[in-house]
């Protein structure tokens, strides 16, 4: 999809002229992805979730360069309206003070976000969205439940398998091997339509289409 279609589809939809930088905050929504920032991080297993949120923006053909809240963003459009692209540049596990900051910013609801992030507990080429729930022992999820004071956001886990032969630390900050590789790399495009489906026909849908799809 282009921008220039996107931008054509919002302006049907909102009955006005705003360019890609307007419209209502309060039908905006957000899709946050988790991981840590550097070089000495790109490609590893816990940062899933900046992946997909890339995946995202290479859908929409937007680029996440913009420096505010404590992270990198942009703002783009979809079928479904207006969305902010944001992937915090703290570490993991400092991650919910960007979020809290954006959602004041923007003056979002915790039902106008998902945070797409990485999960030990799912094999690779596995995802799963939920509407709310606890952390899971994710140190990025818990951070973010402290700061807005609330688990109720959506969340896509992003599988990327457990290795009970090395520290967990140590494995979510390793890279993975050829072959899970290229399953993370299916996983991060399954997931990233399955948030575009959240935000343009709500988290229901999205479980109904993409979990089950995901347990075949």
């Amino acid at each position: 999809m282009s921008a220039a279609f996107l931008k054509h589809i919002f302006s049907r939809v909102s009955g006005s002229s705003h360019n890609i930088d307007e419209g209502s905050a309060n039908e905006a929504k957000m899709i946050v992805g988790l991981g840590n920032p550097g070089k000495r991080y790109a490609g590893t297993r816990h940062n899933a979730g900046f992946e997909v949120v890339d995946e995202v923006a290479s859908l929409l053909d937007a680029v996440i360069k913009k420096k505010k809240f404590g992270g990198l963003f942009v703002e783009c459009l979809s079928q479904g309206g207006k969305l902010i692209l944001l992937k915090p540049q703290q570490y993991m596990n400092c991650s919910g003070q960007v979020v809290a900051t954006a959602m004041g910013f923007y003056k979002l609801s915790v039902n106008n976000i998902i945070v797409a992030t990485d999960d030990m507990a799912l094999e690779p080429g596995r995802i799963r969205i939920r509407s709310k729930g606890s952390s899971g022992g994710h140190n990025g999820l818990a951070d973010i439940i402290q700061k807005l004071g609330t688990d109720e956001f959506s969340r896509l886990r992003v599988g990327i398998g457990k290795n009970d032969r090395v520290v967990d630390r140590d494995h979510v900050l390793s890279r993975p091997s050829a072959e899970d590789r290229q399953l993370i790399r299916q996983t991060v495009e399954t997931s990233a339509r399955a948030v575009l489906c959240w935000a343009e026909e709500g988290v229901d849908m999205a479980m109904n289409k993409f979990n089950v799809r995901n347990n075949e």
